[in-house]
């Protein structure tokens, strides 16, 4: 059995795409993933499976969920040792900063440096981001809702083709603690 996190987004912002935890719990277990956990409101579950294709399981619950709510959801689905692994590469000095001026964007699949090559970082100074592994880390001192740089991280241009769903660095590191053992019960 493999631990993993169901990363879903944009439900439950602005009082739009409403999922009930419970509901996503409930749906989650009748697909037959084990000891399903949610954390926070905003698209986090943890669960075990003997399964072990990501992508397969993130377009599964992402048609459970639009068959049961009405409405499409993108699902990012990564084990334990990826969601570790990212916690681990990070770039920029975590343990110095506040949760609140680090974050992680997930992709669905790799990207590369010219997906980003317009992008002049030293225009948006001193936010800064870095590309990991399916993930890109961005550094915004000031916070996500005031950052420059983020939004334009998030044009089409940079995401196109691509699931992304992005994390604060609390979440981060929940989501490792969260995988790190198989879950047990509901």
């Amino acid at each position: 059995m493999t631990t993993y996190a169901a990363l879903l987004r944009g439900i439950n912002v602005g009082g739009s795409r409403r999922l009930p935890m419970a509901d996503l719990r409930t749906l989650m277990s009748s697909l037959e993933l084990d000891g399903v956990r949610t954390h926070l409101q905003s698209g986090q579950a943890v669960f075990t499976t003997e399964r072990g294709d990501e992508q397969c399981l993130a377009d599964e619950l992402g048609r459970a969920i639009e068959a049961r709510f009405g409405f499409a959801v993108d699902v990012i689905v990564r084990g334990h040792a990826y969601l570790k692994a990212v916690a681990e590469n990070c770039p920029f000095p975590a343990v110095e900063l506040e949760a609140r001026q680090l974050h992680v964007t997930y992709f669905s699949a790799p990207v590369t440096p010219d997906r980003y090559a317009e992008i002049d970082q030293a225009a948006y100074l001193p936010e800064e981001f870095r590309l990991g592994d399916r993930c890109l880390y961005l550094y915004a001192p000031e916070g996500l809702g005031r950052s420059k740089l983020a939004e334009v991280l998030s044009r089409p241009r940079s995401t196109r083709g691509l699931v992304a769903t992005s994390r604060n660095w609390n979440t981060v590191l929940k989501l490792v603690e969260l995988t790190r053992q198989p879950a047990q019960g509901a």
